[in-house]
């Protein structure tokens, strides 16, 4: 019986195709009765709905003109009542058949969920205590020709979401929220490093080499010079130039382009952020990546706690740093400090079940790494930076004086994710060309994600950099938005973390993104000292080679970049 009488429902209702024939015959007699909403070309708004709730009493009685998209409507009889939605909020209209001429009053009986208009008239409150607006006088801005998904359940299908989401952005608040979180954090990301001296920068997009990072590149071709160029896979390569010239902190928030794997947490663009400091090391990097963090929470949140896939993050000051040796010997119980041939820390990793990979030299710093990697990362769910890498998967980072076998680099991590990546600079040039010449030998032997070797400008650069520090940071905008975050507090903590690990929209596949991460990161920092701290994607490479750039290219320009995915 139950089946039969759905499928009786199902018979009695309008197809689509049939939905979309009645608005657009709705349409038509508008066009015909010269009352074409499609013709307006501007509506002068006085309020926004949350404006008038946040202060009744200014509005209170007094004249003012709203608009938005009608979300709901209910009465039939001589009063209607109807929801609009403006990019604030909703708020209540009152329609009264007295209030308005009998013309608007039979054409709104006829407005469908969707359509958006204008009114004009008076707040008020109805004797349930609602705020709403007493209309006086209804415009039709424009008609929709095409149904909004069922109020009740919304637009729930994850991929229709990516695809439409200018349909997730009407029916779901709490994108719109994501969206909104975003803007704000982009703009007090440049705030804060303004703040601190920095100057924002734009480099080029286009470059003749790929370069600065391990990944694959998107190609297109120069029609002009007949060449073929790559999209960036970072923004290093003319940040270092920009130190060498002596601008000694720029950033740039800027998007990278890499042709891999995609999902719905990791796009082929992205956007990072990426900054160097000259005199400076990755101990400043730190401060400045948890500065960012802490006092963005404070100031939009009014608080240091979070809740974030699921735990919740305390954003309190003061963040452990740990060394990747006492990280592994903590979570591991291996003690790599104590041991210092490559065949015993290989043989100590294989004994607690870590394998390294096949293509890694069997050494002590592959070893180490595995062990953190497999091992210890899931751990860090509270806000964790994890220095001293390994010189093996930090090319291009700095040695530590102390152990050569390890760099001065750190990664942070929330949530068992990698949320930045920094580390002073090399700038040895002798250094650097002996790992110049190992990424080539990895090339060479089928790694087409090895960076490649450019001696000369390598060489260039290295011999004028000065100590340098560099940070960058990953950021996703709206499609990385975590689809089961539904509370502010989610939706901010999504923004100001990333969605989904090491990657968001716009990364590799998250094995794989941890692997080359590090490779990535690493072997862009020739010679200075650089931090990266990503927000929302955490793939961020860098950018290294343009044998084409001209003087003014090199420069740079003050720029602002936005990224969106």
């Amino acid at each position: 019986m139950n089946e039969e009488r759905k499928n009786q429902q199902a018979a009695a209702e309008p197809s689509l195709s049939e939905i979309l024939q009645v608005r657009r015959d709705k349409l038509k007699a508008l066009q015909d009765a010269g009352r074409d909403p499609f013709v307006q070309t501007r509506f002068e708004r006085s309020a926004y709905s949350a404006d008038i709730k946040n202060d009744f009493d200014a509005y209170d009685g007094k004249t003012l003109q709203a608009a938005g998209r009608i979300m709901s409507k209910r009465g039939m009889g001589k009063a209607i009542f109807c929801d609009i939605q403006d990019d604030r909020g909703q708020i209540q209209l009152y329609v009264r058949k007295d209030a308005v001429t009998e013309q608007e009053f039979a054409d709104f009986r006829k407005y469908d969920i969707g359509d958006i208009i204008g009114v004009r008239g008076y707040a008020f409150k109805t004797k349930t205590g609602e705020i709403s607006i007493h209309v006086q006088q209804i415009t039709l801005l424009s008609k929709s020709l095409r149904p909004l998904p069922e109020k009740f359940h919304g637009m729930t299908n994850t991929e229709l979401r990516y695809r439409q989401r200018y349909v997730d952005l009407i029916m779901n608040p709490e994108s719109k929220r994501n969206f909104q979180i975003r803007s704000r954090f982009v703009a007090y990301l440049r705030r804060y490093l303004d703040g601190l001296g920095f100057m924002e920068v734009e480099t080029p997009v286009l470059s003749p080499i790929a370069g600065g990072a391990t990944a694959r590149p998107f190609i297109t071709h120069h029609n002009t010079l007949d060449i073929d160029m790559y999209m960036r896979i970072a923004t290093e390569l003319h940040l270092k130039r920009l130190i060498v010239g002596g601008l000694e902190r720029v950033y740039e928030i800027g998007r990278i382009f890499r042709n891999e794997g995609m999902d719905p947490k990791h796009n082929p663009e992205f956007t990072t952020v990426e900054l160097y400091q000259a005199y400076a090391d990755f101990h400043d990097m730190m401060d400045i990546a948890e500065g960012v963090y802490t006092t963005f929470a404070q100031k939009y949140l009014g608080t240091y706690e979070l809740n974030w896939m699921g735990e919740t993050i305390d954003l309190t000051p003061g963040w452990p740093r740990l060394t990747m040796v006492d990280a592994v010997k903590q979570y591991v119980g291996v003690d790599f400090g104590a041991i210092t041939d490559d065949a015993e820390a290989v043989a100590a990793a294989k004994a607690v079940g870590v394998e390294l990979a096949e293509a890694a030299e069997k050494t002590w710093g592959n070893a180490l790494y595995a062990c953190f990697d497999q091992k210890v990362e899931e751990h860090l769910v509270q806000p964790t930076f994890i220095t001293m890498y390994p010189v093996e998967v930090s090319p291009l980072a700095k040695r530590s004086p102390e152990d050569p076998h390890l760099t001065e680099r750190y990664e942070m991590f929330v949530c068992g994710c990698e949320m930045g990546n920094a580390f002073s600079e090399l700038n040895d040039p002798i250094d650097q060309y002996q790992r110049f010449k190992a990424q080539a030998e990895k090339r060479a032997h089928g790694d087409e994600e090895a960076d490649k070797a450019h001696n000369h400008e390598a060489e260039r650069q290295i011999e004028h950099r000065r100590s340098v520090v560099e940070e960058g940071v990953h950021r996703h905008q709206g499609e990385e938005a975590d689809d089961d975050a539904v509370e502010p507090r989610e939706d901010f903590d999504e923004h100001l973390f990333g969605a989904g690990r090491g990657m968001t929209v716009g990364d590799h596949h998250v094995d794989e993104s941890r692997r080359h991460r590090h490779d990535d990161e690493q072997r862009d920092n020739a010679g200075q000292a650089s931090e990266k701290t990503h927000f929302s994607s955490f793939l961020f490479g860098r950018h290294r080679r343009d044998a084409l750039d001209t003087s003014a290219r090199d420069c740079g320009s003050a720029s602002v970049y936005e990224k969106g995915s």
